[in-house]
């Protein structure tokens, strides 16, 4: 079982320096890092504790708390409470990090400084960009931000996902519950599906009769003979899935009337979880480090960013490769990261750089799954070099035990984010 112990233990070994750090000049090099989710919090809290303070780490970050996208569509499915998924910055900051709450509203690549919407500037000598994702104007043609009170994404966690939870809690008997997918690529693949299973889990106890139609871009999606298997065992006639080749490319939305046009045919719903099109978060366009796709190319060997060397970023927001886009990754970038701008800045020893990344899904009570591999660094890219995924079939003991893996790793992961 991957246990809180085993998770921190394994990222301490991989980051541990073999010589003393140096400082380059009689001041301490200063890093900034932009966001406070898995990359963010990771790379800032091992700068500061690796660096033994022969750096000054600050970590701007707009929430006094952070709400974990992962493990959100498990509090959806009423087996986690909302709270679970709140952290702190306390443990960081008492870690040696300036925690700044405030919004990062500008980047000067040239003077190396970071304007906060409060009026500051932080001035850096390298600095870590992890803002998550923003999403793509127009994407779902209908919906927009505003548009989120009444048709919810969710795909940020907070208040959204609580409105989502109350809205599928107020369906009427026998309603329809519609999820507009997202295209490719997004933030967590499997998110959406394991989302579906959560609300399916959810009507099961409250509202059987209710339906389930899923509008999808994609003509496949991760995990999809798992889940697709899971919603045929679990909950048989409730969930429609509708890709490309029936009109799932074709979806427009109408909020106001609670309607979803597909391929031009209005169908009403009551509940409509609309996740868009996704790009990196509006901070690293502005720092000029992303490209003609919303997201920004990186070194595979250090997470750099290939428009700036003096700039590194992370998580959702990078293009790296193969990797897909979760906190799982985000993390072991951050450590990744950590090593290089230590490196650079106070002469220590720097690894050749290593990826993994697992991501788990619960279908239904006790019945788990999970993909991942792990990573090297290519000329091109962050390739996978050996990947494992559960497979259909699998009896109950192992789908059990898979389950109570990812709430180890949950544990893990958060405390090793955030101390």
């Amino acid at each position: 079982m991957l246990n809180r112990r085993i998770f921190i233990g394994t990222a301490a070994a991989a980051t541990v320096a073999l010589s003393a750090p140096r400082v380059l000049a009689q001041t301490k090099p200063r890093v900034v890092v932009i966001g406070g989710g898995a990359g963010g919090a990771t790379v800032a809290r091992y700068l500061a504790k690796d660096a033994a303070g022969a750096l000054e780490v600050t970590l701007i970050e707009p929430n006094a708390t952070y709400y974990t996208c992962f493990f959100s569509n498990l509090y959806l499915g009423g087996f986690r409470e909302f709270d679970s998924l709140a952290h702190g910055y306390d443990a960081i900051a008492a870690g040696g990090v300036t925690v700044v709450q405030d919004m990062a509203a500008g980047v000067d690549p040239a003077a190396r400084t970071v304007t906060l919407a409060g009026g500051g500037v932080l001035p850096y000598d390298r600095l870590v960009i992890s803002p998550g994702i923003d999403f793509v104007d127009g994407s779902v043609p209908g919906w927009s931000l505003e548009a989120a009170e009444i048709m919810p994404h969710a795909y940020k966690a907070g208040p959204q996902t609580q409105l989502l939870k109350a809205q599928i809690e107020a369906m009427p008997q026998g309603g329809l519950f519609c999820m507009v997918a997202p295209p490719n690529p997004y933030r967590c693949p499997p998110g959406p599906y394991e989302r579906v299973s959560m609300v399916a889990h959810m009507l099961t106890q409250m509202n059987p009769t209710a339906k389930i139609l899923v509008l999808d871009p994609k003509d496949k999606y991760s995990k999809q003979a798992l889940f697709e298997e899971g919603w045929q065992k679990h909950y048989s006639g409730m969930v429609e899935w509708i890709g490309p080749d029936m009109g799932g490319n074709v979806v427009e939305v109408r909020p106001e009337s609670m309607e979803v046009l597909i391929d031009g045919e209005a169908q009403k719903v009551d509940v409509c979880n609309v996740i868009p099109g996704q790009m990196a978060g509006a901070i690293a366009a502005a720092a000029g480090v992303t490209d003609a796709t919303g997201w920004a190319p990186v070194d595979p060997a250090t997470m750099q960013a290939k428009a700036d060397p003096n700039i590194w970023v992370l998580g959702d927001a990078s293009a790296q490769g193969d990797m897909p886009k979760s906190a799982f990754s985000a993390n072991s970038q951050a450590k990744v990261a950590a090593m290089a701008i230590r490196a650079e800045l106070t002469g220590s020893k720097q690894f050749p750089a290593k990826y993994s990344n697992t991501c788990w899904s619960l279908i239904a009570p006790e019945d788990g799954v999970k993909v991942g591999a792990s990573y090297e660094p290519t000329p091109e890219k962050i390739a996978s070099v050996e990947s494992f995924i559960s497979q259909t079939g699998e009896d109950a003991a192992l789908r059990k035990a898979t389950y109570e893996e990812s709430l180890g790793w949950y544990e893990g992961i958060t405390a090793d984010m955030f101390g």
